[in-house]
Protein backbone atom coordinates (compact mmCIF):
# COMPACT_ATOMS: atom_id res chain seq x y z
CA UNK A 1 0.00 0.00 0.00
CA UNK A 2 2.79 2.34 0.93
CA UNK A 3 4.63 1.51 -2.30
CA UNK A 4 1.49 2.29 -4.35
CA UNK A 5 1.01 5.67 -2.66
CA UNK A 6 4.64 6.60 -3.33
CA UNK A 7 4.18 5.61 -7.00
CA UNK A 8 1.01 7.76 -7.26
CA UNK A 9 2.83 10.74 -5.79
CA UNK A 10 5.69 10.22 -8.23
CA UNK A 11 3.23 10.06 -11.13
CA UNK A 12 1.59 13.32 -9.96
CA UNK A 13 5.00 14.97 -9.72
CA UNK A 14 5.89 13.67 -13.17
CA UNK A 15 2.66 15.09 -14.63
CA UNK A 16 3.28 18.64 -13.39
CA UNK A 17 7.01 18.69 -14.17
CA UNK A 18 6.85 19.65 -17.91
CA UNK A 19 4.53 22.62 -17.36
CA UNK A 20 6.52 23.92 -14.38
CA UNK A 21 9.77 23.65 -16.33
CA UNK A 22 8.16 25.47 -19.28
CA UNK A 23 7.12 28.33 -16.96
CA UNK A 24 10.67 28.47 -15.54
CA UNK A 25 12.15 28.57 -19.06
CA UNK A 26 9.85 31.48 -19.95
CA UNK A 27 10.92 33.25 -16.74
CA UNK A 28 14.63 32.86 -17.54
CA UNK A 29 14.14 33.72 -21.21
CA UNK A 30 12.25 36.88 -20.21
CA UNK A 31 15.12 37.90 -17.95
CA UNK A 32 17.51 37.33 -20.84
CA UNK A 33 15.41 39.51 -23.15
CA UNK A 34 15.31 42.16 -20.43
CA UNK A 35 19.12 42.14 -20.21
CA UNK A 36 19.51 42.35 -24.00
CA UNK A 37 17.09 45.28 -24.20
CA UNK A 38 18.93 47.12 -21.44
CA UNK A 39 22.53 46.49 -22.45
CA UNK A 40 22.51 46.02 -26.23
CA UNK A 41 19.60 48.19 -27.41
CA UNK A 42 19.07 51.00 -24.88
CA UNK A 43 22.62 50.99 -23.41
CA UNK A 44 21.24 51.39 -19.88
CA UNK A 45 21.40 49.38 -16.66
CA UNK A 46 17.65 48.78 -16.74
CA UNK A 47 15.29 47.88 -19.58
CA UNK A 48 12.20 50.08 -20.12
CA UNK A 49 10.16 46.84 -20.11
CA UNK A 50 10.17 44.77 -16.92
CA UNK A 51 10.87 41.03 -16.79
CA UNK A 52 7.36 40.25 -15.52
CA UNK A 53 5.77 42.24 -18.34
CA UNK A 54 7.92 40.45 -20.91
CA UNK A 55 7.00 37.07 -19.36
CA UNK A 56 3.25 37.55 -19.62
CA UNK A 57 3.36 39.08 -23.12
CA UNK A 58 5.66 36.31 -24.30
CA UNK A 59 3.33 33.76 -22.72
CA UNK A 60 0.26 35.20 -24.47
CA UNK A 61 2.10 35.28 -27.80
CA UNK A 62 3.41 31.72 -27.59
CA UNK A 63 0.27 30.29 -26.03
CA UNK A 64 -1.87 31.55 -28.90
CA UNK A 65 0.61 30.84 -31.68
CA UNK A 66 1.12 27.23 -30.51
CA UNK A 67 -1.53 25.26 -28.64
CA UNK A 68 0.02 23.88 -25.43
CA UNK A 69 -0.22 20.12 -25.02
CA UNK A 70 -2.65 18.85 -22.35
CA UNK A 71 0.32 17.44 -20.43
CA UNK A 72 1.84 20.92 -20.27
CA UNK A 73 -1.39 22.49 -19.00
CA UNK A 74 -1.33 20.39 -15.82
CA UNK A 75 1.99 21.91 -14.76
CA UNK A 76 1.01 25.39 -15.91
CA UNK A 77 -2.14 25.24 -13.79
CA UNK A 78 -0.05 24.01 -10.84
CA UNK A 79 2.26 26.99 -11.35
CA UNK A 80 -0.68 29.42 -11.38
CA UNK A 81 -2.26 27.84 -8.32
CA UNK A 82 0.58 26.87 -5.99
CA UNK A 83 3.90 28.33 -7.11
CA UNK A 84 2.16 31.73 -7.33
CA UNK A 85 0.93 31.39 -3.73
CA UNK A 86 4.36 30.29 -2.56
CA UNK A 87 5.85 33.38 -4.19
CA UNK A 88 3.32 35.60 -2.42
CA UNK A 89 4.04 33.89 0.90
CA UNK A 90 7.76 34.57 0.40
CA UNK A 91 6.99 38.26 -0.12
CA UNK A 92 6.12 38.39 3.59
CA UNK A 93 9.84 38.15 4.40
CA UNK A 94 10.14 41.80 3.28
CA UNK A 95 7.76 43.23 5.88
CA UNK A 96 7.68 44.11 9.56
CA UNK A 97 4.68 43.95 11.90
CA UNK A 98 4.61 47.74 11.89
CA UNK A 99 4.30 47.80 8.10
CA UNK A 100 1.48 45.24 8.17
CA UNK A 101 -0.55 47.20 10.72
CA UNK A 102 0.16 50.56 9.06
CA UNK A 103 -0.69 49.47 5.51
CA UNK A 104 -3.65 47.36 6.62
CA UNK A 105 -5.31 50.08 8.68
CA UNK A 106 -5.16 52.49 5.74
CA UNK A 107 -6.21 49.88 3.16
CA UNK A 108 -9.33 48.47 4.86
CA UNK A 109 -11.59 51.57 4.49
CA UNK A 110 -10.49 51.95 0.86
CA UNK A 111 -11.28 48.29 0.15
CA UNK A 112 -14.75 48.65 1.68
CA UNK A 113 -15.48 51.75 -0.44
CA UNK A 114 -14.36 49.95 -3.61
CA UNK A 115 -16.47 46.87 -2.87
CA UNK A 116 -19.62 48.89 -2.12
CA UNK A 117 -19.06 51.10 -5.18
CA UNK A 118 -18.74 48.14 -7.56
CA UNK A 119 -21.76 46.31 -6.10
CA UNK A 120 -23.99 49.39 -6.47
CA UNK A 121 -22.68 50.08 -9.98
CA UNK A 122 -23.28 46.52 -11.19
CA UNK A 123 -26.82 46.64 -9.82
CA UNK A 124 -27.51 49.81 -11.83
CA UNK A 125 -25.68 48.63 -14.95
CA UNK A 126 -27.62 45.42 -15.50
CA UNK A 127 -30.77 47.50 -15.99
CA UNK A 128 -29.12 49.18 -18.98
CA UNK A 129 -26.97 46.32 -20.26
CA UNK A 130 -29.06 43.17 -19.81
CA UNK A 131 -27.03 40.20 -18.60
CA UNK A 132 -28.09 37.45 -16.22
CA UNK A 133 -28.22 38.36 -12.54
CA UNK A 134 -25.93 35.43 -11.77
CA UNK A 135 -23.26 36.72 -14.13
CA UNK A 136 -23.62 40.20 -12.68
CA UNK A 137 -22.94 38.82 -9.19
CA UNK A 138 -19.90 36.92 -10.46
CA UNK A 139 -18.45 39.96 -12.26
CA UNK A 140 -19.12 42.12 -9.20
CA UNK A 141 -17.34 39.87 -6.71
CA UNK A 142 -14.54 39.11 -9.18
CA UNK A 143 -13.88 42.80 -9.76
CA UNK A 144 -14.21 43.94 -6.15
CA UNK A 145 -12.51 41.10 -4.26
CA UNK A 146 -10.11 38.62 -5.85
CA UNK A 147 -10.84 37.75 -9.43
CA UNK A 148 -11.30 34.17 -10.61
CA UNK A 149 -10.95 32.70 -7.11
CA UNK A 150 -13.92 34.73 -5.90
CA UNK A 151 -15.94 33.78 -9.00
CA UNK A 152 -15.30 30.05 -8.60
CA UNK A 153 -16.09 30.20 -4.86
CA UNK A 154 -19.32 32.18 -5.41
CA UNK A 155 -20.71 30.20 -8.36
CA UNK A 156 -22.03 27.20 -6.37
CA UNK A 157 -23.91 29.28 -3.79
CA UNK A 158 -25.90 31.14 -6.50
CA UNK A 159 -26.23 28.11 -8.81
CA UNK A 160 -24.36 29.80 -11.67
CA UNK A 161 -24.02 27.88 -14.95
CA UNK A 162 -20.63 26.80 -16.25
CA UNK A 163 -20.92 29.19 -19.19
CA UNK A 164 -21.63 32.11 -16.84
CA UNK A 165 -18.59 31.20 -14.76
CA UNK A 166 -16.44 30.96 -17.91
CA UNK A 167 -17.69 34.35 -19.19
CA UNK A 168 -17.06 36.02 -15.83
CA UNK A 169 -13.55 34.57 -15.50
CA UNK A 170 -12.66 35.59 -19.07
CA UNK A 171 -13.98 39.07 -18.28
CA UNK A 172 -11.91 39.41 -15.12
CA UNK A 173 -8.81 37.97 -16.78
CA UNK A 174 -8.96 40.35 -19.74
CA UNK A 175 -9.42 43.59 -17.80
CA UNK A 176 -7.15 42.49 -14.97
CA UNK A 177 -4.29 41.82 -17.39
CA UNK A 178 -4.85 45.16 -19.15
CA UNK A 179 -4.81 46.97 -15.78
CA UNK A 180 -1.70 45.03 -14.73
CA UNK A 181 0.14 46.21 -17.85
CA UNK A 182 -0.99 49.85 -17.77
CA UNK A 183 -1.56 50.85 -14.15
CA UNK A 184 2.08 50.70 -12.90
CA UNK A 185 3.07 53.34 -15.48
CA UNK A 186 -0.09 55.38 -14.95
CA UNK A 187 0.46 55.26 -11.16
CA UNK A 188 4.05 56.48 -11.51
CA UNK A 189 2.83 59.44 -13.58
CA UNK A 190 -0.12 60.23 -11.32
CA UNK A 191 1.35 59.61 -7.83
CA UNK A 192 4.94 60.66 -8.60
CA UNK A 193 6.69 57.66 -6.99
CA UNK A 194 4.75 57.78 -3.70
CA UNK A 195 5.02 54.13 -2.69
CA UNK A 196 2.06 54.14 -0.28
CA UNK A 197 -0.36 55.76 -2.72
CA UNK A 198 0.78 53.66 -5.67
CA UNK A 199 0.58 50.44 -3.64
CA UNK A 200 -2.92 51.20 -2.40
CA UNK A 201 -4.06 52.01 -5.92
CA UNK A 202 -2.58 48.85 -7.45
CA UNK A 203 -3.85 46.69 -4.58
CA UNK A 204 -7.46 47.86 -4.93
CA UNK A 205 -7.90 48.50 -8.66
CA UNK A 206 -6.46 45.28 -10.16
CA UNK A 207 -8.50 42.08 -9.93
CA UNK A 208 -6.35 38.99 -9.38
CA UNK A 209 -3.76 38.44 -6.65
CA UNK A 210 -1.26 37.35 -9.30
CA UNK A 211 -1.95 40.49 -11.34
CA UNK A 212 -1.48 42.77 -8.32
CA UNK A 213 1.79 41.06 -7.40
CA UNK A 214 2.97 41.31 -11.01
CA UNK A 215 2.01 45.00 -11.23
CA UNK A 216 3.90 45.65 -7.98
CA UNK A 217 6.93 43.83 -9.36
CA UNK A 218 6.74 45.77 -12.63
CA UNK A 219 6.66 49.01 -10.65
CA UNK A 220 9.55 47.90 -8.43
CA UNK A 221 11.67 46.78 -11.39
CA UNK A 222 11.03 49.89 -13.45
CA UNK A 223 10.95 52.61 -10.79
CA UNK A 224 13.13 51.06 -8.06
CA UNK A 225 10.51 51.25 -5.33
CA UNK A 226 10.13 47.91 -3.47
CA UNK A 227 7.83 49.41 -0.82
CA UNK A 228 5.11 49.68 -3.48
CA UNK A 229 5.04 45.90 -3.88
CA UNK A 230 4.76 45.50 -0.10
CA UNK A 231 1.79 47.89 0.17
CA UNK A 232 0.04 46.42 -2.88
CA UNK A 233 0.45 42.85 -1.60
CA UNK A 234 -0.88 43.62 1.89
CA UNK A 235 -3.82 45.55 0.41
CA UNK A 236 -4.70 42.73 -1.99
CA UNK A 237 -4.46 39.99 0.63
CA UNK A 238 -6.79 41.95 2.92
CA UNK A 239 -9.19 42.24 -0.05
CA UNK A 240 -9.03 38.47 -0.45
CA UNK A 241 -10.17 37.87 3.13
CA UNK A 242 -13.41 39.76 2.39
CA UNK A 243 -14.52 36.58 0.60
CA UNK A 244 -15.46 35.25 4.03
CA UNK A 245 -18.03 38.06 4.36
CA UNK A 246 -19.19 38.52 0.79
CA UNK A 247 -19.92 34.95 -0.29
CA UNK A 248 -22.47 34.36 2.51
CA UNK A 249 -23.90 37.83 1.74
CA UNK A 250 -24.25 37.02 -1.97
CA UNK A 251 -25.88 33.69 -1.13
CA UNK A 252 -28.42 35.51 1.04
CA UNK A 253 -29.12 38.29 -1.48
CA UNK A 254 -29.53 35.96 -4.42
CA UNK A 255 -31.64 33.36 -2.62
CA UNK A 256 -33.73 35.61 -0.37
CA UNK A 257 -37.42 34.86 -0.51
CA UNK A 258 -36.70 31.30 -1.65
CA UNK A 259 -36.15 28.18 0.38
CA UNK A 260 -32.65 27.09 -0.51
CA UNK A 261 -30.34 24.68 1.18
CA UNK A 262 -27.10 26.36 0.22
CA UNK A 263 -24.04 24.86 1.84
CA UNK A 264 -20.65 26.49 1.92
CA UNK A 265 -17.77 26.35 4.32
CA UNK A 266 -16.09 29.47 5.68
CA UNK A 267 -12.95 27.40 6.10
CA UNK A 268 -13.28 26.25 2.49
CA UNK A 269 -13.35 29.76 1.04
CA UNK A 270 -10.69 31.33 3.27
CA UNK A 271 -7.46 32.15 1.35
CA UNK A 272 -4.98 30.22 3.49
CA UNK A 273 -1.89 31.60 1.79
CA UNK A 274 -2.69 34.86 3.62
CA UNK A 275 -1.78 33.01 6.82
CA UNK A 276 1.45 31.86 5.19
CA UNK A 277 2.24 35.47 4.24
CA UNK A 278 1.69 36.62 7.83
CA UNK A 279 3.73 33.65 9.07
CA UNK A 280 6.65 34.79 6.91
CA UNK A 281 6.38 38.28 8.45
CA UNK A 282 6.64 36.62 11.87
CA UNK A 283 9.71 34.66 10.72
CA UNK A 284 11.34 37.87 9.48
CA UNK A 285 10.72 39.78 12.69
CA UNK A 286 11.80 36.95 14.99
CA UNK A 287 14.89 36.40 12.86
CA UNK A 288 15.83 40.08 13.03
CA UNK A 289 15.54 39.95 16.80
CA UNK A 290 17.53 36.73 17.14
CA UNK A 291 20.30 37.55 14.66
CA UNK A 292 21.24 40.99 15.88
CA UNK A 293 23.92 43.12 14.22
CA UNK A 294 26.43 41.99 16.86
CA UNK A 295 25.83 38.35 16.02
CA UNK A 296 28.14 36.82 13.43
CA UNK A 297 25.20 34.99 11.84
CA UNK A 298 23.43 38.22 10.85
CA UNK A 299 25.18 38.16 7.47
CA UNK A 300 23.85 34.66 6.79
CA UNK A 301 20.36 35.75 7.89
CA UNK A 302 20.52 38.72 5.49
CA UNK A 303 21.56 36.43 2.64
CA UNK A 304 18.67 34.08 3.49
CA UNK A 305 16.23 37.01 3.21
CA UNK A 306 17.82 38.04 -0.08
CA UNK A 307 17.45 34.50 -1.49
CA UNK A 308 13.78 34.35 -0.49
CA UNK A 309 13.21 37.70 -2.20
CA UNK A 310 14.80 36.35 -5.38
CA UNK A 311 12.71 33.17 -5.17
CA UNK A 312 9.55 35.24 -4.72
CA UNK A 313 10.36 37.20 -7.88
CA UNK A 314 11.15 34.03 -9.85
CA UNK A 315 7.98 32.26 -8.70
CA UNK A 316 5.76 35.25 -9.49
CA UNK A 317 7.36 35.66 -12.93
CA UNK A 318 6.84 31.94 -13.61
CA UNK A 319 3.20 32.26 -12.57
CA UNK A 320 2.60 35.21 -14.89
CA UNK A 321 4.23 33.36 -17.79
CA UNK A 322 1.87 30.44 -17.06
CA UNK A 323 -1.10 32.84 -16.96
CA UNK A 324 -0.07 34.28 -20.34
CA UNK A 325 0.29 30.84 -21.95
CA UNK A 326 -3.15 29.86 -20.62
CA UNK A 327 -4.99 32.89 -22.06
CA UNK A 328 -6.87 31.88 -25.20
CA UNK A 329 -7.65 35.04 -27.17
CA UNK A 330 -9.93 33.10 -29.53
CA UNK A 331 -12.25 32.16 -26.65
CA UNK A 332 -12.51 35.80 -25.55
CA UNK A 333 -13.78 36.80 -29.01
CA UNK A 334 -16.64 34.30 -28.92
CA UNK A 335 -18.22 35.47 -25.68
CA UNK A 336 -20.19 38.49 -26.86
CA UNK A 337 -19.81 42.11 -25.85
CA UNK A 338 -22.44 42.74 -23.14
CA UNK A 339 -20.64 41.08 -20.22
CA UNK A 340 -17.42 42.80 -21.28
CA UNK A 341 -19.12 46.21 -21.30
CA UNK A 342 -20.21 45.60 -17.71
CA UNK A 343 -16.75 44.30 -16.78
CA UNK A 344 -14.98 47.25 -18.41
CA UNK A 345 -17.14 49.82 -16.63
CA UNK A 346 -16.72 47.97 -13.32
CA UNK A 347 -12.93 47.79 -13.75
CA UNK A 348 -12.66 51.50 -14.58
CA UNK A 349 -15.00 52.41 -11.72
CA UNK A 350 -13.02 50.55 -9.06
CA UNK A 351 -9.91 52.40 -10.26
CA UNK A 352 -11.68 55.77 -10.12
CA UNK A 353 -13.05 55.07 -6.62
CA UNK A 354 -9.54 54.15 -5.49
CA UNK A 355 -8.11 57.40 -6.92
CA UNK A 356 -10.84 59.54 -5.36
CA UNK A 357 -10.44 57.94 -1.94
CA UNK A 358 -6.64 58.27 -1.94
CA UNK A 359 -6.87 61.92 -3.03
CA UNK A 360 -9.51 62.63 -0.36
CA UNK A 361 -7.64 61.18 2.63
CA UNK A 362 -3.96 61.58 1.78
CA UNK A 363 -3.67 64.88 3.65
CA UNK A 364 -4.92 63.15 6.81
CA UNK A 365 -3.19 59.77 6.61
CA UNK A 366 -0.04 60.05 4.48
Amino acid sequence: MHRNSVFIKFQNLKSIFPGVVLALIFCLFSQGINNVLAIEIFATTKSPISTVLIAILLGILMGNAFTPRPGMMVGLEFTQQYILKLGIIFLGIRLSFTDLVKFGSIAIPLIIFCIIGVLVLIKLLIKKVPISSKMSYLIAIGTSVCGATAIVATAPVINAKKTEVAYAIANITLFGVIAMLIYPYFAEWYFDNNSLEVGLFLGTSIHETSQVAAAGLIYDQQFNNPDTLNVATVTKLIRNTFLVILIPLFAFLYNRGEIKDQKYSILGIFPYFVIGFIGMIIVRNLGDQFFSIENNNFYNWSKFIEYLNILATVFLTMAMAAVGISINLGELKSMGYKPFVVGLIAAVTVGIISLIYIESVKNFLF
